[in-house]
């Protein structure tokens, strides 16, 4: 409670006190909150809630993990009422999930109260009838159930979002779009099995809630399984870096960098979330290739013979020979053979210009090319943000794509760039003078020799 802005403390008080305020408002104009007939569903819903709530699913959105414990709350909406969906909703505050501190479950006990109030309140307005539905009239519940679904849903999410934003002082406007949507669609999607246990009740009564948690259990079981392949080959991708950066001593963090600055292109542009995790895989691998060109010319000091640069210009192909087993990576292929190719044909392994470079190849590009350019390198240091963009700026429609250019520096506005820990001099005999990712400092090439 005291880490919690002043702002964030008004605004967690305000939502109990409303949340509060509701309920008493009930208690005094109808003398109770449900009635005595309906308590058996309300123990079953709640402790429904209860269990989906403590056990969150975790989704493929970054920093988003929903539980599906509100449609229990949309199930009181049909089967109780406004106020034993409000009930249901406050069972938050008991939750089990392991490590959630006291205030952030009374916060989410009110915040779902406040939505079971008014999800109920919509349901009501548009006819639907609270009680246990007779089967034959079903069909009538499903309009007013899917209005208050439409705003029980957004309500949650938005109460959730202003209390994040105020508590750590990360705009809403900063959580990427496409996966904000995914995060409603799936919400939405979650919210039909409340409509599965008010149908299942008129005949199966409180088993109903058994059927449907058999389900959800397997679900959450799968998206386990799935995060965990997930975090494999996050491990994968960070064991072959760290080879890299292990053979090259200035490109310590290039790696990670150039796939973050990646993400943030391909985000500016629209890119969905799938071949957003590919980006990401391309931009820690597009220097893979490097293992397989000799360490004693990669850290030569002084110009390049034609051979030497021809080991380096090499690379590109070298790194996809490595990862061409590695099935997820799909698009990040072309990303980590194409990302030294030019906008005006000049580039290499292939000459490839224009629309004729595969797009991951064009956005990582101007991602090398930045990086390179912010960090430490044993011939000078990190130049300024300002200093590259120009730079990107120059090159655009020459050595890269306008388009990305344009795209990270918009980016760049709304996110700006920190800038990287001073790396330390490496030992006399791992000094480099050249780097062949930076515009600025092109690889001097010896002919004739």
């Amino acid at each position: 409670m005291r880490d919690l802005s002043w702002p964030a403390k008004v605004y967690l008080f305000a939502v109990i006190g409303a949340a509060t305020a509701l309920f008493a408002h009930s208690l005094i104009t109808k003398g109770q909150l449900v009635a005595s007939e309906s308590l058996g569903i309300l123990l079953v819903l709640a402790l429904l809630f209860l269990v989906c709530e403590s056990m969150p699913t975790l989704l493929n959105v970054e920093q988003f993990a929903v539980s599906v414990s509100f449609s229990a709350a949309l199930a009181a909406v049909v089967l109780i009422g406004m106020e034993g969906a409000a009930l249901v909703g406050l069972t938050a505050v008991l939750s089990v999930r392991p490590g959630l501190p006291l205030i952030k479950r009374l916060f989410n006990g009110a915040q779902f109260a406040l939505c079971g109030y008014a999800a109920g309140w919509v349901y009501q307005q548009l006819g639907g009838v609270s009680g246990v539905p007779q089967v034959n009239a079903f069909d009538d519940l499903i309009g007013p159930y899917a209005a208050a679904t439409a705003v029980f849903v957004p309500l949650n999410i938005v109460l959730t979002l202003t209390m994040i934003s105020l508590a750590t002082q990360v705009s809403a406007g900063e959580v990427p779009m496409r996966g904000m949507v995914q995060f409603l669609l799936t919400y939405l999607g979650y919210g039909t099995f409340g409509l599965l246990v008010a149908g299942l009740w008129a005949t199966i009564q409180s088993i109903s809630a058994v059927l449907v948690l058999l389900p959800l259990f397997v679900a959450r079981w799968a998206f386990g399984q799935y995060h965990a392949q997930q975090r494999s080959y996050d491990a994968t991708m960070a064991a072959l870096c760290q080879a890299v950066e292990t053979k090259d001593y200035y490109t310590r963090g290039h790696c990670t960098r150039v796939s973050l600055a990646s993400t943030m292109i391909a985000q500016e542009i629209g890119m969905g979330m799938d071949r957003l995790r590919a980006i990401r895989y391309a931009g820690m691998l597009h220097d893979v290739g490097k293992l397989g060109v000799p360490t004693k010319v990669l850290q030569k000091e002084g110009p390049l013979t034609e051979e030497e640069f021809a080991a380096i210009q090499l690379h590109p192909m070298r790194g996809l020979e490595i990862v061409r087993g590695i099935d997820f990576l799909d698009e990040a292929f072309a990303g980590i053979m194409h990302h030294h190719e030019r906008h005006d044909g000049k580039g290499y392994p292939m000459g490839l210009a224009g629309p004729e470079i595969p797009e991951f190849a064009r956005v990582i590009a101007v991602a090398d090319a930045f990086d390179s350019m912010t960090s430490d390198r044993s011939y000078r240091g990190a130049r300024p943000v300002e200093v590259a963009v120009d730079e990107l700026e120059r090159g655009a429609g020459t050595q890269f794509d306008p388009v990305m250019v344009a795209a990270f520096i918009k980016a760049l506005d709304r996110n700006p760039w920190q800038p990287q820990r001073r790396v330390e001099p490496p030992p006399e005999d791992a000094a480099t003078i050249k780097d062949h990712d930076d515009p600025t400092m092109p690889i001097q090439v010896v002919t004739g020799q």
